[in-house]
């Protein structure tokens, strides 16, 4: 790996205006926050990404957006790399994740899916797991809702509320990592459960 490689910052979720607050589409509304941060826009990377580029302390990062559904984020996150010479070491992909509560969530690198299709396909593709991973606690659905519909519902009024406050700490450890490394991220995102407006932690 060159020390001028580029890193990889790539957010899961379903392309399209309707899934915009849906709790899959975690990984997309942490790469928009991180990209509103540095002033960057998205725009059209080959025939199924939109790319923003940042600078973190001199350091490029590529903000992603597969526009394929989430099921299939493999093949354009591979794509992208190959062309943007991105080493796996410098990949992280940003997910939603149930075995999290809302306002958490945890930095890794490698481990199973975990029955994320989305993160599934990536590890498929590139034939290792060797990524990073931030795991964006969406929280388990209600008794007798089923994953499915709980992933693609929105997320309630009390969490758009504490939305921000929870971007913002995504986005703080992202740029953490890309700046000191994953240890010192780890450290930036393990924190306590956000406390919706108005309602008890989650």
């Amino acid at each position: 790996m060159t020390s001028d490689a580029p890193w990889l910052i790539t957010g899961l979720g379903n392309p399209g205006p309707w899934f915009r607050h849906t709790r899959h589409n975690a990984g997309f509304l942490a790469v928009d926050r991180l990209a509103e941060r540095h002033g960057a826009r998205f725009r059209r990377s080959g025939i199924a990404t939109v790319v923003a580029e940042i600078g973190v302390d001199g350091r490029r990062v590529l903000l992603a957006k597969p526009l394929w559904v989430i099921n299939w984020a493999g093949r354009p996150t591979a794509a992208l790399m190959r062309r943007r010479g991105v080493p796996v070491e410098r990949l992280v992909v940003v997910q939603d994740d149930l075995d999290f509560a809302f306002g958490t969530g945890k930095l890794k690198r490698g481990g199973g899916p975990g029955g994320h299709n989305g993160v599934r396909s990536v590890g498929e593709v590139l034939g290792t797991r060797d990524f990073v991973r931030l795991r964006f606690g969406i929280g388990r659905p209600p008794k007798g809702e089923s994953v499915g519909d709980y992933v693609l519902g929105r997320f309630s009024e009390e969490e758009l509320a504490a939305m921000p406050g929870v971007l913002d700490r995504c986005a703080d450890a992202l740029e953490t990592l890309v700046r000191l490394g994953l240890n010192r991220a780890q450290d930036a995102l393990n924190i306590a459960p956000v406390t919706p407006a108005g309602g008890e932690p989650t």
